[in-house]
């Protein structure tokens, strides 16, 4: 069922209370309130906060953030995602080393930068992208970063400008199966979004991607999404979760998806070949192994240590370069 957005009154299917696995700490207390003002006083944007990320509240009581860069409206109408869409404000040019500066005022080894799509730039933002990069590995030489990056309308040579920056980890998103496509994400293509991943793996970096469940696919459809992932692009590192619908005019939840699936999602995706896999109801793309590392049971320690290890060679191997 996709939503009408321009009705007076949309409808939607009644999904029922959630889950009782569907729960995230509220956000609060000092660590949480020392993160937004730190975020407020530089003037950055967080997909934790525009996407209404249901992890923000642990997130930011940990000190950590993810950073949306080139500004905070989209070009893009996605069915599912909270960011604002219309026509962007002036590009600010000032970003990457405003982002950089914050950064360096944070105890962090690992950092995660987004940005939304920017259709309306010649390049999709692509200069201010790998600017950012270099201006974070200028000021926090300690720090490594990961990026996630929209397909960029198909132009490898815009991409290529973000590779060249070196991120640690260079992500782009799937979000959904092949069928879903038109109505999850109407402006981006399910087969250009697989040539992406696979020119970030020719490229020799870590590349990462996302899906996420419950939105109208099947079991059966997941499972080719991953394998079209791996035999396509070859993707290192690969996360699940459950999709959450943030208003009444974003696509319906078609079903709560049970623990026990994702870990079958899980054994699935490494029995595949993915290094690393991170499968469960509240998982966001933006998880990584400082948070993983908190975590108790045994998988999670096991993808903490494998993508320790992923991100200790991607360090090692930009200070070869460097």
């Amino acid at each position: 069922m996709v939503l009408n957005n321009e009705s007076e009154a949309p409808h939607q299917l009644a999904i029922g209370r959630k889950p009782d696995w569907i729960r995230a700490k509220a956000p609060g207390g000092k660590a949480f309130r020392e993160t937004k003002a730190l975020i407020d006083t530089h003037g950055l944007h967080t997909v934790c906060q525009e996407a209404s990320c249901p992890n923000i509240g642990e997130c930011w009581s940990r000190g950590t953030a993810t950073i949306m860069i080139l500004g905070d409206t989209c070009t893009r109408s996605c069915g599912f995602c909270n960011v604002k869409t219309g026509r962007p404000s002036e590009t600010d040019l000032d970003e990457p080393r405003r982002v950089a500066e914050l950064l360096s005022k944070v105890p962090l080894k690992h950092v995660v930068i987004t940005s939304v799509d920017r259709d309306d730039l010649p390049d999709g933002g692509a200069a201010i992208w790998a600017e950012t990069i270099h201006r974070v590995h200028e000021l926090c030489p300690d720090m490594s970063v990961e990026v996630l990056v929209g397909d960029f309308k198909g132009s490898q040579e815009d991409l290529e400008l973000v590779i060249a920056a070196q991120p640690e980890i260079l992500a782009h998103n799937m979000e959904t199966v092949r069928r879903m496509h038109p109505a999850v994400r109407p402006q981006a293509d399910y087969d250009r979004s697989l040539r992406v991943l696979g020119w970030i793996r020719d490229s020799g970096l870590v590349s990462k991607t996302s899906i996420m469940v419950g939105i109208g696919e099947t079991d059966e459809e997941v499972s080719d999404v991953l394998a079209d992932i791996r035999s396509v692009a070859g993707t290192d590192i690969l996360t699940i979760g459950q999709y959450l619908q943030p208003t009444r005019n974003h696509l319906p939840i078609d079903r709560w998806v049970h623990p026990d699936q994702f870990k079958a999602y899980r054994l699935e995706g490494l029995d595949l070949g993915f290094k690393v896999v991170e499968s469960g109801p509240l998982v966001r793309s933006s998880y990584h192994a400082e948070e993983q590392a908190q975590q108790l049971a045994p998988e999670a320690r096991q993808t903490a240590s494998a993508m320790d290890a992923i991100l200790s060679h991607a360090r090692r191997h930009r200070s070869d370069l460097a």
